[in-house]
């Protein structure tokens, strides 16, 4: 009897052929899978990117008016003073008395070491006074006080009716959250808070 084996060896079994419309349904389904981890993936990291340079805030009380409402919802810029220094006119953040449970909101008026004097319904900062479009009333309180370094004289444009610095004093520079940026909601609100509501020191 010959043996057969080497030649048995030699000859290749054949295989089933594959429906080609059958890796296609496989084949979208993964490319499907890829793209929505990839897209979750994406929005993971621009949400903690955007968490991380930036805050949302909702204003509570009317301190602010007539330029932010109660309800409205503010954009913060976490990183304002990181990479920048504070300016006369900023609307500010900040943890009211470093606690970190209650933020208030208020505008910039006096920086590090500046003089700053309120009488007869005009606020003046070294000596010049204030042009502040802004604000709801004249305030109807007087004082005098000098920032120290590394803090901020602040107060709300609705002068007569905000607890602010004019009360309790200054605020710490490690104690601000970040400077707002624009209002986002209520949509007939929207308005970036920059240029037109700065103060200025008239010559």
């Amino acid at each position: 009897m010959e043996d057969n084996t080497q030649e048995n060896q030699l000859n290749p079994v054949a295989e089933p052929a594959v429906d080609p419309s059958q890796k296609e349904p496989q084949q979208k389904e993964k490319s499907f899978l890829r793209d929505l981890f990839e897209t979750i993936l994406l929005a993971v990291v621009l949400f903690l990117i955007l968490n991380t340079v930036t805050s949302r805030v909702k204003v509570y009380n009317i301190s602010m008016e007539p330029t932010l409402k109660q309800g409205y919802l503010l954009l913060v810029n976490k990183m304002a003073y990181k990479i920048g220094e504070p300016k006369r006119g900023d609307v500010i953040v900040f943890h009211f008395q470093g606690d970190q449970a209650e933020d208030y909101i208020k505008r910039v008026v006096g920086l590090p070491g500046d003089q700053v004097d309120i009488a007869n319904g005009i606020v003046r900062v070294n000596n010049q006074p204030l042009t502040e479009p802004y604000i709801m009333d004249l305030p109807n309180y007087t004082g005098s006080w000098v920032v120290p370094e590394g803090e901020l004289f602040v107060l709300g444009d609705n002068r007569n009716h905000s607890s602010d610095s004019h009360q309790w004093g200054t605020v710490k520079l490690d104690w601000v959250v970040g400077k707002a940026l624009l209002v986002y909601w209520p949509l007939n609100a929207v308005d970036l808070l920059s240029v037109s509501n700065i103060v200025s020191a008239s010559p």
